[in-house]
């Protein structure tokens, strides 16, 4: 049996898959809504919050679409728990280091509107900082690692978020 210790089987490290953790705020988030009989927030109009979290929700779908072409597009795969081939720095990646992980923020937010839930709401701040420190800056440090001065010099004129 052979042991392979090359940098090709390294990754991340992520603390869970990105996708579960907006996943989990929304579902823990919703449960204390009903759970405590929180009162919805407020939105004007139904429709009107219907309309807000479907443009945020398809707003985040389009650039989730369009950033994940430009993985398949460089032959990377897209789960952090794989080992990345290629620095994806054109497409949405030339304004937003994580793209992705906006477009899934974006998501949640018009999950947030269409639902009028506080408890998701409330647990938004928390989820981004899990993806903050669980996943973005365990990812930067894998980057750099397997890419180094390219990879700092994309670091240093790309923004982490916006």
């Amino acid at each position: 049996m052979q042991t392979d210790t090359g940098s090709e089987r390294e990754t991340a490290g992520v603390v869970c898959p990105p996708p579960l953790v907006y996943f989990a705020g929304l579902i823990l988030g919703l449960g204390a809504d009903w759970l405590f009989a929180l009162a919805p927030l407020p939105q004007g109009s139904a429709a009107g919050g219907l309309w807000l979290g479907g443009a945020f929700g398809v707003s985040g779908l389009l650039l989730i679409l369009w950033a994940g072409g430009r993985f398949i597009g460089a032959g990377t795969p897209l789960p952090p728990h794989r080992p990345t081939t290629a620095l994806v720095t054109e497409g949405p990646y030339r304004r937003s280091r994580n793209p992705i992980y906006l477009g899934m923020a974006l998501i949640y937010l018009g999950v947030v509107c269409a639902t009028a839930s506080p408890g998701a709401l409330a647990l938004f701040p928390a989820v981004i900082l899990v993806m903050e420190f669980g996943v973005i800056r365990r990812e930067e440090r894998y980057l750099e690692r397997r890419f180094g001065a390219p990879y700092r010099s994309y670091k240093s004129h790309v923004r982490r978020w916006l």
